[in-house]
């Protein structure tokens, strides 16, 4: 290594199963680290809330419970901020700003909350803020819009951004397997949380949608303004139908522009063609697919989650930061020029599948289609299959409104023809 570089000190908040791999990496990979930053990288100080837990490889004596002490050291150039939740994480990161410390951080729940404040922050104060890491673990997906696509106009985002839930979908897709035995699995090999809420209900791919729709689209977004809804209704029925059709359901991320220079933001299970490229992403992988307007269709493809692949993501935030220290400079700023509105649910437009369980008697078609004509839903295709009490109607509809939908499910159940609604899910994809 060489002895004239300058070294810039760490200071790390949070030391569990990623930030532990962020130690072991700085430390052991201290030399590349230095040739590809030109400084130096001293881990200097970690900050946790149990100083009694066991953690190999790394100095005792770099842990304190004092995370303000880290914050407020003047000797640490870099904070990285790894404890999750938002506070105490939203305010120790605004008071590094304040005391010129750039951060890095891989707080999604944080950003999509309180990204504004931080963006603002750090270019008031002239620091960094990094957070590869908040979205899609070591898929390199924030700093392509950060940077390489920021002169280009972004029409559409659309990604699996939840392994959880993309582990589940697969099994229930290649074995039949259904979602409860799905789930069990997951949770089996570690795939899945005890308490799988966050994921399976779409809280965590929202809040990474809202950190994506703000860049992408240069305005504020927040996990509030997202549309969300889980893959906790979706049955083994719905996936064995989706597959007869050539289609496959994913939990999509997707953020657009409308005809009105709004944006849609929402989470939701979606049928893509098994054509699509992001229908061959499997189990715990990620994916996110941006369309823009020069640069056509792009595909960025890895694993979204895990220690290592996280921590990956992380360093190579720490080597960017590093640079810029050295150089004097900034890395690219958050704009919020745009200040678009975010437009309701009721006017997103998207095709839908809806499967009808019906009765086996003349006229049903008749009169279903007449429902869907009543509220300007358009039907593309339609089938029937079985027979008497089994009878059903698949329906693929042209593109409409959300508010057109549940107009024609409601109408729908008023009908003594219609035995249930089955199942209504989104459809996505077919324009690439």
């Amino acid at each position: 290594m060489n002895s004239h570089l300058k070294t810039l000190k760490v200071g790390m908040i949070g030391c569990g199963v990623v930030g532990s791999e962020v130690a072991r990496l700085l430390i052991e990979n201290s030399e590349d680290l230095a040739a590809r930053s030109g400084a130096k990288l001293e881990l200097a100080a970690i900050a946790v809330r149990d100083l009694s837990i066991k953690r190999p490889g790394i100095d005792p004596s770099l842990f304190t419970t004092d995370a303000a002490s880290i914050v407020n050291d003047p000797s640490i150039d870099i904070i990285i901020e790894l404890a999750g939740g938002i506070e105490p994480a939203r305010s120790l990161i605004l008071q590094a700003f304040k005391n010129k410390k750039s951060v890095v951080t891989a707080n999604k729940a944080l950003l999509a909350k309180h990204g504004a404040e931080l963006y603002e922050t750090a270019g008031a104060n002239g620091e960094d803020i990094y957070y590869e890491a908040a979205v899609a673990g070591a898929i390199p997906i924030i700093r392509p819009l950060r940077s390489s696509l920021v002169g280009d106009h972004i029409e559409k985002v659309m990604g699996i951004v939840n392994g959880t839930t993309n582990y589940i979908l697969t099994k229930m897709d290649e074995s039949g397997a259904s979602f409860a035995s799905a789930l069990k699995e997951a949770q089996d090999l570690g795939s899945a949380e005890a308490d799988p809420t966050a994921d399976v209900e779409g809280f965590d791919a929202a809040a990474k949608a809202a950190i994506l729709a703000g860049l992408a689209f240069h305005t504020r977004v927040t996990d509030a303004d997202v549309s969300r809804e889980g893959i906790t209704a979706i049955t083994d029925t719905d996936v064995a139908v989706a597959k007869s059709l050539g289609l496959v359901i994913k939990l999509l991320a997707i953020a657009e522009l409308t005809p009105d220079d709004a944006i849609s933001v929402r989470v939701h299970p979606t049928l893509l063609p098994r054509t699509h490229p992001l229908a061959s992403v499997r189990e715990a992988f990620n994916a996110v697919f941006v369309e823009a307007e020069a640069a056509g269709s792009l595909m960025f493809y890895g694993r979204g989650a895990g220690g290592a692949p996280t921590a990956s993501a992380v360093l190579g935030d720490v080597v960017a930061v590093a640079r810029h220290v050295l150089s004097g400079g900034v890395g690219p700023s958050e704009s919020t020029y745009a200040d678009r509105d975010i437009a309701s649910v009721g006017d997103i437009e998207t095709r839908y599948l809806i499967r009808l369980e019906v009765a086996d008697r003349p006229g049903v078609l008749a009169a279903i289609a007449n429902t869907f004509a009543k509220n300007n839903l358009s039907i593309q295709t339609v089938r029937q299959t079985g027979h008497g009490d089994g009878a059903e109607l698949i329906a693929m509809t042209h593109k409409a409104k959300d508010s057109a939908l549940a107009a024609t499910v409601k109408d729908l159940g008023k009908l003594d023809i219609v035995k249930d609604v089955s199942s209504v899910i989104r459809v996505e994809g077919f324009d690439v």
